[in-house]
């Protein structure tokens, strides 16, 4: 029998499966790769070779006000790691700094106080500065341009009023960005909500280059280069995490310059080649990011480029806090058909993109060809099935209801952690 883990909130779900019927399991270089340095070591190593930029220290003198922006709940940057390490590094070039660190939420909710402590910890959380951005709160934010696309750059406030602007974050596949990290932390990171809209409109969402991995040609990304640039984010702490969060790898210096070297490192690692099978099962690498089904689409997309036509999908996730998102929900629970959904939105111009619709957008791509069945002891049935999925409470009887659609004879795919893998 072939044994697998696979993620599932904070922990780990076993499974056993016949190895005949086991195609292949595809998983990312990252999660076995063994770092020389410490997690800190390897931080620290990366800010004193900054790339394409000075150092952070160098950058910081003379300057009054800095802004950190930093990840919010959804992402697994390990903040307790980097976060004290850049305050440290501020403060030695700069006694005097006022600093502010900017929780970019883009389009989700704002953070609790309790997920800041779990994520940064209570001493920082405690004695640090931080704000939460709104991207509906408009007074809040400044009208900067226009984007490539042609849609409006409305930016946070004090982000563009900070001195020294840098950003923290981690590199690994998105799905229609190409790659997390760098310009993300600008767009959607602290943007307005009209310029995310415009950003993840249904045109750009359906491009061929908006797709995992990529960024030459990804209109989504171009749009994203340029908030970064008009923003004058001058300098990011990127990352590289393998399956249980830990740093495997660190970027430091140029918005674009450290970011792309980075996308390089984890390309490298997370590229695989697909094995189409008649089921695949993955997940959406437990927490944070398995949190609610709008996250969980991510890992979808993952099983969607490594399965045979009219095959299942299996996606474990906790969805612990529901649906994630009220316009998400509603486009699907209230057509009778996926299809319904993506002729209405593909209609849908720039401008008047609906909140949400890029991530029910791709579900909706995903249904129309395969049964999607979400595991999880954590959310309502009848959330997921009102959103045309089927609801399994364990993988054991996932598996049961995707062979009564494939065949007992069925093969299968496994991707134990689907949003850290390039499916080629």
């Amino acid at each position: 029998m072939a044994e697998i883990r696979i993620p599932y909130g904070r922990g780990l779900i076993r499974l056993k499966l016949p190895e005949e019927k086991v195609q292949a399991i595809l998983e990312s270089k990252a999660h076995h790769y063994k770092p020389e340095n410490s997690e800190e070591e390897l931080v620290e190593l990366a800010l004193d070779n900054p790339i394409g930029s000075q150092k952070l220290e160098e950058l910081v003198k003379g300057k009054n006000k800095v802004v950190i922006i930093t990840s919010d709940h959804t992402r697994p940057v390990p903040s307790k790691v980097t976060m004290p390490i850049l305050l440290r590094r501020l403060r030695k070039g700069n006694p005097d700094v006022d600093i502010t660190i900017l929780i970019a939420t883009g389009y989700h909710r704002e953070t609790s106080i309790e997920e800041m402590i779990d994520k940064f910890g209570a001493e920082v959380v405690e004695n640090e500065k931080f704000v939460n951005h709104f991207s509906r709160q408009e007074e809040d934010q400044i009208l900067f341009g226009t984007l490539p696309s042609g849609g409006e750059f409305w930016i946070n406030r004090l982000a563009v009023e900070a001195d020294l602007l840098i950003a923290e974050g981690f590199i690994e596949p998105h799905f229609f960005a190409g790659f997390s990290g760098g310009r993300k932390s600008i767009l959607p990171g602290v943007a307005g909500a009209k310029t995310i809209l415009a950003n993840h409109c249904s045109e750009f969402i359906a491009s061929d280059y908006a797709r995992t991995g990529i960024l030459e040609n990804n209109p989504i990304h171009q749009d994203m280069l340029y908030a970064a640039e008009k923003a004058n984010l001058a300098f990011i702490l990127n990352v590289v995490i393998d399956a249980k969060k830990k740093v495997v790898k660190a970027f430091a210096g140029h918005y674009n310059e450290a970011h792309i070297k980075g996308t390089e490192f984890v390309k490298e690692l997370a590229g695989v080649r697909a094995v189409p099978a008649d089921i695949v099962i993955t997940s959406n690498g437990g927490y944070p990011l398995d949190q609610n089904i709008y996250q969980t689409v991510k890992g979808m997309t993952a099983a969607e480029a490594s399965i045979k036509e009219d095959g299942v999908i299996i996606i474990v996730s906790a969805c612990s806090d529901g649906h994630g998102g009220e316009s998400f929900y509603r486009a699907l629970a209230e057509v009778d058909d996926p299809r319904e959904w993506t002729e209405k939105v593909l209609q849908i111009p720039r401008d008047k993109t609906l909140p949400d619709q890029w991530e029910s957008q791709i579900l909706a791509r995903i249904l129309e060809k395969h049964e999607v069945i979400l595991v999880t002891d954590q959310c309502a049935r009848q959330m997921i099935t009102n959103m045309h999925m089927r609801h399994a409470s364990n993988i054991e009887e996932a598996l049961q209801l995707a062979e009564q659609i494939t065949g007992v004879d069925a093969t299968i795919t496994v991707i134990p952690d689907g949003v850290s893998v390039i499916v080629e």
